[in-house]
């Protein structure tokens, strides 16, 4: 007898439907699974016979021949031990559902008949729903998160006999349902808020800009200044997050099963900050069987670099195809993977080895030589790609406490959220344009046009600092960035002064 049930696998990200065949022939009872099953797959066999017997169902004394479709595909992971069994019960004739190659199925099995969580359930629905599968048994515990998907009923299995007895006709499934609004609304709001950090106007003031822009950052300043402390707030800033950017940035997590179990889907921006001894690998995604890295966990969300000339040059350097493309390509000699990675880099530095040049409490005791070195651990390109560079001043203990409330995070955000719907109209019909940040040189002509006086301006800093020709063109674009805040359509002198100003650092 044959069977055939309907699964999914998660390329990359992405997910896809896999045909789970099962036959029972005459011979010596035996247990093969083909179609490129990995370690864990192939232990199935295993899981699946004592499952099946804890269950209460007779296992058949076959010879049991499991094909993984598409075959040219590597199979990995836990998820296929469901389908399998069902698979096994079905073409033994222990279950009759007519309606069972049309369904999908994922979920581990234990050894008494229990249906465990698994990774990768929401891509894995996104593709069943794409390829006409019009109801999904997945996990208890996996249920909330797939019900966000719309379009596909979503049926949670806790034990084999109850996905056995749902589709024999004995009990009837209840689909769940997860309300996207509420989530939104209970879990939408972030621990921290900018209305903690005292004085650091000036850096506020830049943050708040980097965040309508969508431009990345570099904060240098002596320790203790804060730096640290405002970029863990820096999400709170940027705009709210849509559907479609919430279920891209869920899928992420849910493949690499850093999903919160409380949380079926990623409302807030994520905050991602490796230690400076992350590899390369670690940092943009790998391994033999290529993962997201952390990269792709910022999508859509913050990259935090502390302490940025303490991370290794090659780590560093791999960063330029993420910060210009959005994506990070992961190419092996089997396959070539993309995983996205749009985020907003926010990196920290202190000025010198000792970090205290230029603190007005703390002598200095690096040599010029020293500082220089340790300045010369960032590249140029790499530098060339950050778009503002923010010098923070040290605080003093009696500037805190005079310091009066700053704006709150509610507020920056609502004159953020202005600017970005601005910029939504003006890009429009630009599908990967969603920011100042994105636009390209013929973009940037376009939209940023300049007076006499302005690019007279420009003319003159940019000679005077010895700026490159891309240094030139990000200038233009904090400038209509900060034009957008302000609510203006043209960009003035004093806009590119400023926009000059978040530049000077590194030149200084």
């Amino acid at each position: 007898m044959l069977a055939k049930v309907l699964s999914g696998a998660v390329i990359g990200v992405d997910g896809l439907v896999i045909q789970v065949e099962v036959d029972l022939a005459l011979g010596l009872p035996a247990f093969a699974t083909v179609g490129l099953p990995e370690g864990a797959v192939r232990e199935s066999k295993d899981r699946v016979r004592a499952a099946i017997k804890n269950s209460g169902y007779d296992f058949p004394s076959r010879r049991i021949t499991v094909n993984l479709a598409p075959a040219a595909v590597k199979k990995e992971g836990s998820g296929y031990d469901l389908p399998i069994a069902l698979g096994i019960l079905a073409a033994a004739e222990l279950l009759n559902c007519p309606d069972l190659p049309r369904y999908g199925f994922v979920g581990e099995l234990s050894l008494d008949g229990m249906v465990r969580p698994v990774r990768g359930v929401l891509p894995m629905v996104l593709a069943a729903r794409a390829g006409n599968i019009r109801r999904f048994f997945v996990p208890a515990d996996n249920a909330e998160e797939a019900a966000v998907v719309d379009g596909i009923e979503i049926i949670a299995v806790s034990r084999l006999h109850e996905a056995v007895e749902f589709l024999s006709g004995l009990s009837e499934p209840r689909p769940v349902r997860t309300d996207i609004e509420a989530v939104f609304r209970e879990r939408g709001e972030y621990e921290v808020d900018f209305v903690e950090v005292k004085g650091q106007e000036y850096a506020k003031r830049a943050l708040e800009v980097a965040a309508a822009g969508g431009h990345n950052i570099l904060l240098s300043g002596v320790p203790g200044t804060g730096k640290t402390m405002m970029a863990r707030r820096l999400p709170t800033i940027l705009p709210d997050l849509t559907l479609d950017e919430a279920v891209e940035t869920t899928k992420i997590y849910s493949t690499t099963g850093l999903l919160p179990g409380n949380m079926p889907l990623m409302v807030t921006r994520p905050f991602r900050s490796p230690h400076h001894t992350i590899s390369d690998a670690g940092l943009i995604g790998g391994g033999q069987v290529p993962r997201p890295g952390e990269v792709s966990l910022a999508h859509n969300g913050v990259l935090f670099l502390d302490e940025l000339p303490e991370f290794r040059k090659n780590v560093l350097e791999v960063l330029r195809q993420p910060l210009e493309d959005g994506v990070v390509t992961i190419a092996r000699a089997a396959t070539s993977l993309q995983f996205p990675a749009r985020f907003m880099l926010v990196a920290a530095m202190n000025p010198c080895p000792c970090g205290f040049l230029g603190d007005p409490r703390r002598e200095c005791t690096c040599t010029p030589v020293q500082v220089q070195h340790y300045r010369s651990r960032l590249s140029g390109p790499l530098l060339d790609r950050i778009d503002m560079h923010i010098e923070v001043p040290p605080v003093m203990v009696k500037e805190i406490n005079a310091a009066a409330p700053g704006p709150s995070s509610k507020s920056m955000r609502k004159h953020v959220n202005d600017a970005r719907q601005v910029q939504r109209h003006r890009f429009k019909q630009y599908k990967s344009v969603y920011s100042n940040a994105r636009m390209n040189s013929r973009l940037t002509k376009k939209y940023c046009g300049l007076d006499s006086n302005s690019t007279d301006l420009l003319n003159q800093s940019i000679e005077r600092l010895g700026l490159s020709a891309r240094a030139y063109h990000r200038i233009l674009k904090i400038a209509r960035t900060i034009a957008d805040l302000e609510g203006t359509a043209d960009i003035s002198s004093s806009h590119i002064a400023e926009a000059i100003q978040y530049r000077r650092m590194q030149h200084e």
